[in-house]
């Protein structure tokens, strides 16, 4: 074994983040690392990145104990982290990236840009990845900037890299260039704590699974050896159905329209409209433009059957328009703020006497959306930033329903949440949609699409290619993702 975890244990502000941690980790092995969220997964491996201290419990490095204070420091013994959110610099060259917060100088002082570039093009060429060194890393794509992430872990020759969560937002021929990228590096007799809530994927390419739930590990095993179902009743305690059985509902009015180059779309009340395509089809470029996040030079948005000029987000809020972000900790959080303040920010008049916040009608209605939601928080006072992903996804719905907007637009809802968070939202979405609201749910997972959406549009190239209804199957979808045309019968 290289790495030994035993017995970890972690709290922040008295609330328990790992009560029993343990995780065995050996070369060459791909190591899975599975649980809700919240159940302490990113703590355990950012105590082993040192990232974290640990507060008890034991940790050994290639058999002698280890205790990094820093970074740095497990750095400098070979352990690297890929981080699911990019930490990567926009403005800058892929190379520069690679070293950024270890340039190489020359004589101690100046860039050498060169030695920097010959190095990221060696890295580059001996794992076979498709970029250069001079690209700038903000006109790259969700896999490109992961295979960045992925250079910068490499540099120095780790022992143990750390993925967490690599194929969250990518498509399926992405995330198995991530895939190629993983079995490369075990067969370099490399050591990698892979965790996902993709559970599908450890099929292909995990040889060993731990489970954690509540911050302790309740089954470590080889993945041979435990089955998918096994994997979430272990996680979450209970069987949960693996798949979300939406029945059919009554539709009333059209309450969104949209007539934009390329795409013209009509979600009625108490439908859930689901849109897929492959990366770049423009998915969710139609989402920010109805949202007000992109200017539309041309077209036609109506809500209600009212036409709306819609030029910001506030305009769009105003009309009754509400979005779920694909990036829930950019464009759907205020991270640094308290859960209660998420909760009410889209809808502050409400909680607000004269243009000042009440703070009790704050914390009730905040109170009774946790309730509701089954929010996993500390307490009121937590900031967002430090909830799982789930539970963040909750507080984002949260602040729309307390809006109680007529149109939702839900863009990648599931993205980094774990099996038994995905049920609670398809739940809620499915709740809404009762309600009387029109939902618009982007997804690149297409079995989630055809569970939940009542018919699915097919984008390609920025344009809609097809309106398909609930009965139709994956391999229809995906032909009109990459063709655009009809199927014949006699399409292979």
């Amino acid at each position: 074994m290289i790495l030994e975890l035993s017995g970890i244990r972690k709290s922040f502000g008295g609330v328990h983040a790992l009560r029993d941690g343990t995780l065995h980790v050996a070369a060459g092995q791909v190591h899975a690392l599975v649980g809700e969220n919240g159940a302490g997964k990113s703590t355990l491996v950012k105590i082993a990145a040192g990232m974290l201290r640990r507060d008890a419990g034991t940790m050994r490095w290639r058999g002698a104990d280890a205790d990094f204070g820093q970074p740095a420091e497990a750095h400098a013994r070979g352990i690297h982290m890929v981080h699911q959110e990019s930490l990567l610099a926009p403005h800058l060259s892929v190379a520069e990236n690679v070293f950024l917060g270890r340039e190489t100088r020359k004589a101690g002082l100046l860039l050498d840009h060169a030695a920097m570039t010959r190095e990221t093009a060696r890295i580059l060429n001996e794992h076979h990845f498709p970029i250069e060194p001079h690209w700038r890393v903000g006109g790259l794509g969700p896999a490109e900037k992961q295979i960045v992430e992925i250079c910068r872990a490499l540099y120095g020759n780790p022992s143990l890299l750390i993925f967490d969560e690599p194929t969250s937002s990518l498509s399926d021929a992405e995330a198995a260039e991530v895939f190629r990228i993983v079995k490369q590096l075990r067969a370099k007799g490399i050591g990698i704590i892979y965790i996902t809530h993709r559970l599908v994927e450890l099929e292909e390419i995990a040889d060993r699974v731990t489970v954690l739930r509540d911050g302790r590990t309740v089954r470590s095993c080889p993945a041979s050896e435990i089955t998918t179902a096994e994997m979430v009743r272990d996680m979450v305690g209970r069987d949960v159905a693996s798949e979300h059985h939406r029945g059919p509902a009554p539709l009333g009015p059209t309450r969104l329209k949209v007539d934009l180059p390329g795409v013209s779309l009509e979600v009625r009340a108490g439908e859930i409209v689901g849109m897929a395509g492959l990366m770049g089809a423009g998915r969710t470029a139609v989402c920010e433009t109805i949202f007000g996040m992109r200017p539309a030079p041309e077209g036609a948005i109506a809500v209600n059957g009212v036409p709306q000029s819609i030029r910001s987000p506030r305009d769009a809020v105003a009309a009754g328009i509400a979005l779920v972000p694909e990036d829930r900790q950019e464009t759907g959080l205020a991270v640094r703020l308290p859960v209660r303040v998420n909760a009410t920010l889209a809808n502050l008049a409400a909680v607000c006497t004269a243009g000042v916040v009440q703070l009790a009608k704050e914390r009730r209605v905040a109170e009774g959306f946790i309730r509701k939601l089954r929010v996993r928080t500390g307490s009121l006072e937590q900031s967002a930033w430090q909830l799982s992903g789930g539970n963040q996804q909750k507080i984002v719905i949260a602040k729309w329903l307390f809006r109680d907007s007529d149109v939702v637009l839900f863009d990648e809802p599931t993205r980094g949440i774990d099996v038994g968070a995905k049920s609670e939202v398809f739940s809620l979405m499915d709740e809404m949609a009762r309600s009387g609201k029109a939902i618009l749910m982007v997804s690149s997972e297409l079995p989630e699409l055809l569970q939940v959406a009542d018919r699915i549009l097919v984008m390609r190239e920025g344009a809609i290619v097809a309106d398909l209804p609930k009965e139709t199957t994956q391999r229809e979808i995906m032909h009109h993702a990459a063709l655009g045309d009809q199927p014949g019968v006699n399409q292979p």
